[in-house]
């Protein structure tokens, strides 16, 4: 089953504007009733959360990213191709006429579909060590830990100063 794992990509299937949400339950729904959990994983719209100001002050909403558009994670083949083409409200895959192209692995990293765990080896008091940029191999301590932006602040000392840094998480590692 481990050779599939690798075939599972995500595909981006164009809708008609609006059904994006009954698209995407009705995918499901056929996974469901053919049993085909193995080969279709996943089925997502991309949201976002925004702010909008009215006549009665700010509001919160969540917005579709991308309207018309439903991502599937699939392992493409006759069958999951046929599956969600014939899905009512589907006009068809992004790609080439009938060859869907599957997203790279930065634009799913840059779109947020798949959220990646990041494990770090330091904590908030930890000294560390720089490994990589303009203060290499400066010795600090972490103040402040984001895991989500994927950012770490170290305090460095130099020429007598305590100074604030912000870095990647992978340019500084324990001593």
């Amino acid at each position: 089953m481990t050779p599939m794992a690798d075939e599972l990509k995500w595909y981006v299937a164009h809708t008609y504007s609006g059904y994006e949400n009954t698209v995407a339950v009705s995918i499901e729904q056929a996974v469901e009733n053919r049993n085909m959990h193995d080969l279709i994983t996943e089925v997502t719209i991309p949201m976002e959360t925004v702010t909008e100001i009215t006549d009665n002050g700010p509001k919160t909403v969540e917005r579709k990213v991308f309207p018309g558009y439903v991502l599937v994670k699939m392992i493409m083949t006759d069958e999951t191709w046929h599956l969600v083409r014939n899905i009512r409200g589907v006009t068809g895959f992004v790609g080439a006429a009938n060859k869907a192209i599957p997203l790279t692995d930065e634009e799913i990293a840059a779109l947020g579909v798949e959220k990646r765990e990041v494990v770090v080896g330091y904590n908030v008091g930890d000294s560390v060590k720089i490994t990589d940029g303009a203060l290499a191999s400066f010795i600090g301590t972490v103040e402040e830990l984001d895991t989500d932006r994927g950012k770490v602040k170290v305090v460095v000392s130099m020429f007598g100063r305590e100074t604030p840094v912000e870095l990647e998480l992978d340019q500084v590692e324990t001593i």
